[in-house]
């Protein structure tokens, strides 16, 4: 048996009071209500992710884990999708094995769209008759974000059959359809889906909250809609939930829901309402094997200084101190490595592009969003009307190299980068993960992608001089190694592309975006240019 006194935030009943809190084989045996305590702590429920791609902190699960109860997260609703479009069904059982040896408690849902669109090469299929079967594993909590909201709009049958195991397994269906509102909205919702992470505007997450959908509000490594959608959280409390959707290492480090938490707070909020997004919201939508504090539940708790700050001192699981004052207590434990890498080197020939007209379209990247503009741009001819980056307008060469067969690579153009010299390159590269690369000349281009293939993954920069590259051999995805070691050579990485002239936040978060086709308003994918706002592809020359 042990014992904790303290002051008890109990989020359900809205009151804080001194407590002596038992527990008993991993669970809450005893609340006892005391006069007073000489503690000054507090004690509530751990907080929960309720949106979040593993893969995108380019950890392992176990990693992950390790770093994030230090922030007093306990658990994640942990979508596959990234690892399951390189390997398929084999990856998402390899999340949910690798989860599995940490205290940690991930819940991972069936990924929807692998592939995520038919415009695109993906390195895996994931069947209506899969995600029925991964839903009938107890291991599976959900169906994972319905990407394709067209299939769904449009009756697309593979979409409905998944749609329908969902129903049939009684386990919630998380979507994505950013900007949508309306009838097309409404029609939306109405196929059962009950979840968004994907809105930017508050008017678009208001008509959806009032048409039954539950909100999440986003705050990761490259989309941040905190500031747009907290206004929210007093009105709609009972149906938001917070999630990071991709966090980098070097963000993981600093903090998690806990910086959220605080951000909320200090707007005005009210504790319990913060507190109940936080830590109970997706406990109960997601039928989650994590504890809320209460009589019989898993002693999933952390206790922190005060009610400001919001400093994590210590963070329990099932019990057991696995978090106290800033240090990890859960043990590095090494995974093997798997993977789908089989492109040859390519030439710097291999990313010219030849055209009729110097106008272009022109992605736009904007810092901080996973939306892009369409733009009109004006490139350099040759004497041989090949089309080259601009470094003094800032229209650069962004190419697509399906990592998974041999194939001609696909050349665009995209503004907003800075670079003034060299390249950078990765194999993250939503949905499927083929490499994606930007630079100032085909030479530097070709140095980056040859530079990802002979590691079978990875991020890459090269400055015109030096070449310098994260290693990700899990997938193309992740790396085996710890969260400091990764977000040390990550921040060294994203130092080196401020050198060289990029202006964004986190710039390859954002490269790694550039891919992701069912985003508006123009992507790339290895098969060439795509607007996503019409969901078909486009020329490159007006």
């Amino acid at each position: 048996m042990t014992t904790i006194e303290s002051q008890f935030i109990d989020i359900r009943n809205r009151e804080t009071y001194p407590a002596e809190i038992k527990i008993k084989a991993g669970k809450i045996h005893k609340i006892k209500r005391l006069k007073r305590t000489e503690s000054t702590t507090f004690v509530l429920a751990g907080f929960v992710d309720a949106h979040v791609h593993i893969e995108s902190s380019m950890l392992t699960p176990t990693e992950f884990a390790q770093q994030a109860v230090v922030h007093g997260t306990v658990a994640t609703v942990s979508d596959p999708h990234e690892i399951a479009n390189v390997l398929g069904k084999s990856g998402v059982w390899y999340m949910v094995e690798s989860g599995r040896r940490s205290p940690f408690k991930f819940h991972f849902g069936a990924p929807s769209c692998v592939p995520a669109t038919d415009f695109e090469t993906a390195g895996a299929v994931i069947s209506p008759e899969d995600v029925a079967e991964l839903l009938a594993s107890d291991d599976i909590y959900y169906l994972a974000e319905m990407m394709n909201y067209p299939g769904v709009l449009f009756k697309d049958p593979s979409v409905l059959a998944k749609l329908e195991a969902a129903k049939r397994a009684g386990k919630p269906i998380d979507g994505h359809a950013p900007g949508l509102m309306g009838a097309e909205a409404l029609n939306y919702i109405s196929n059962g889906i009950s979840t968004d992470h994907e809105c930017y505007r508050i008017e678009e997450a208001a008509h959806k909250l009032r048409h039954g959908m539950k909100v999440l509000i986003r705050e990761g490594s490259a989309a941040k809609n905190f500031e747009t959608l907290a206004p929210l959280i007093g009105e709609w409390y009972e149906r938001i939930m917070f999630c990071s959707d991709d966090k980098h290492p070097d963000d993981l480090i600093i903090g998690h829901i806990n910086l959220l938490v605080k951000r909320a707070l200090a707007k005005g909020n009210d504790l319990y309402k913060v507190l109940k997004i936080a830590c109970l919201n997706p406990v109960e939508h997601y039928n989650m094997s994590v504890g809320t504090l209460q009589i019989g539940d898993a002693a999933d708790f952390i206790e922190i200084d005060n009610l400001t700050d919001f400093t994590v001192l210590r963070t329990f699981i099932d019990g057991k101190l696995v978090a106290e004052n800033g240090q990890s207590l859960i043990k590095t434990k090494r995974e093997k490595i798997v993977n789908n890498f089989n492109c040859a080197l390519k030439k710097p020939s291999d990313f010219e592009l030849h055209l009729t007209k110097k106008a272009v379209n022109v992605i736009e990247v904007l810092d901080g969003q996973l939306i892009t503009n369409k733009i009109q741009g004006i490139v350099k001819f040759d004497k041989n009307k090949k089309a080259d980056s601009s470094v003094s307008t800032d229209i650069l060469k962004i190419v697509v190299v399906n990592r998974y067969q041999n194939a001609p690579p696909a050349v665009a153009f995209i503004k907003g980068f800075g670079l003034k010299k060299g390249a950078l390159a990765s194999s993250v590269a939503h949905d499927s993960h083929n490499i994606i690369a930007v630079g100032v000349n085909d030479r530097a281009i070709c140095k980056v992608v040859n530079s990802i293939i002979k590691k079978r993954g990875g991020l890459t920069a090269f400055d015109g001089k030096n070449t310098s590259i994260l290693p990700l051999p899990i997938a193309g995805l992740m790396s085996p190694d710890s969260c400091a070691v990764v977000a040390n050579q990550y921040e060294s990485l994203v130092g080196m592309t401020k050198e060289m002239g990029s202006t964004l936040g986190s710039p390859f978060m954002s490269l790694s975006f550039m891919a992701l086709l069912v985003i508006p308003s123009l992507k790339l994918s290895d098969k060439g240019l795509f607007d996503g706002s019409r969901f078909e592809f486009c020329s490159v020359e007006i």
